[in-house]
This record gives C-alpha cells, structure tokens and sequence, in this order.
C-alpha cells in the first residue's frame, strides 16, 4: 500500500480491526487506512452498513452484482476479491458470477439485472451518461426511494474502489472464484435488454 499501516491505532478503532482479524484472520487493508482517521472510518462504515441492510429494497445478489462490477471498472484488486467473496456467498452460480464482465449478452442474467448494470456501468464509466431510458427501465421494478438508494449504492463503491485503487490497496485472497477484470465499452457500443415484456416485471 502506498500508505502504510500505523504502529498503534485508536482505542476507537482497535476493536474494529480485532473483530475483523477474528472474522477474516487479519484486518481488511482499507480499514488499516481509514482506521488512521476514525471519523471517517466510522462515517464510510455507516454508510456501507446501511445500503447493504436486510431491508433494502435492492436484492442481496443485486447489491453484490452491482459491488463487484463497479470494482471490476476501476479495476481494484482488493474490492473485487472482497466483494467477489460476498456475491460467492449470496449466489448461487459460479457461471454467473464469472460472466458479470460479459453481462450484456449473457442469457444468466435477467432483464431487471441488466437494466440495474447498464444504469450502473453508465454511472462508473467514464464518458457514458444515464439516459432517461435507463431510468424509465429501473422504473418498472423500483419506486423513487430505491432509485435513490441504488445510485447511492453505485457511488459509495465508486468512492470506495477510487479510494483502494489510488493507494495501491492489494487483494487479501478472499474469493477464490476468479473475476476477470475487463472495462466496459463505451455507452454507444453497450446493448442492453430494454424491458418490454410484462413477463419481465415479475422475474
């Protein structure tokens, strides 16, 4: 890492970084950097913690769908692996999963998955732009809120994976299910299923 960890923490943070030595046998890398900053530790852990809830209107696949391929776009190695290990948990296929760079022409992915991954990859790509189509696809599955929320949710992996990638934050070997990482095509070369099946909305 281009920043390394400190010698001795916060008492705020030491409990933190203990629970996870204990969960995942080491403390994750990025917590070892936010951790020198226990206000924002605190601030990016609520934040995570309340978009990937239980009750949020976004699946638990859909939320890791949507983790993994916005790490995959900017290419950190650390937020693929660990968001690779929790979309292995919540999946329950491994072809899936390794087909999330070729989404578009994927079958094993449906029209609800694809239209949350166009919106995500416009929102994450530079030089591609969420259209008013993209919105009115989303429209058929989500209300206003959860629009909301799911912008909300592509931005904080943005913000997290820039935030990896820019101090060098190396993978720890968590999800041993390889992910390539491969960019996206730009916006004008990006075909996606539009939802125009009554069928789909009920998938």
């Amino acid at each position: 890492m281009r920043v390394p960890a400190k010698k001795r923490y916060s008492i705020l943070i030491r409990p933190l970084l203990w629970l996870q030595k204990r969960h995942f046998g080491q403390p994750l890398n990025p917590a070892l950097l936010w951790g020198r900053r226990p206000v924002l530790f605190y601030l990016v852990a609520s934040f995570f913690g309340y978009l990937d809830r239980k009750r949020s209107p976004l699946s638990d696949v859909m939320r890791s769908l949507v983790c993994v391929r916005v790490s995959q776009l900017n290419d950190c190695a650390f937020c693929v692996d660990a968001n690779g290990m929790r979309l292995a948990q919540r999946c329950q296929s491994v072809e899936k999963i390794q087909a999330l760079t070729q989404w578009q022409e994927s079958p094993l992915f449906d029209t609800q998955e694809k239209a949350v991954l166009a919106y995500t990859e416009a929102m994450t790509v530079t030089g591609n732009r969420v259209t008013q189509q993209m919105i009115d696809d989303l429209k058929q599955w989500y209300d206003e809120d959860a629009l909301v929320e799911l912008t909300a949710l592509v931005s904080f992996q943005n913000l997290s994976a820039k935030f990896n990638t820019a101090l060098d934050v190396p993978s720890q070997a968590f999800c041993s299910i390889p992910l390539s990482q491969q960019p996206a095509p730009k916006q004008n070369d990006t075909k996606h299923d539009q939802p125009t099946h009554q069928a789909d909305k009920h998938r």
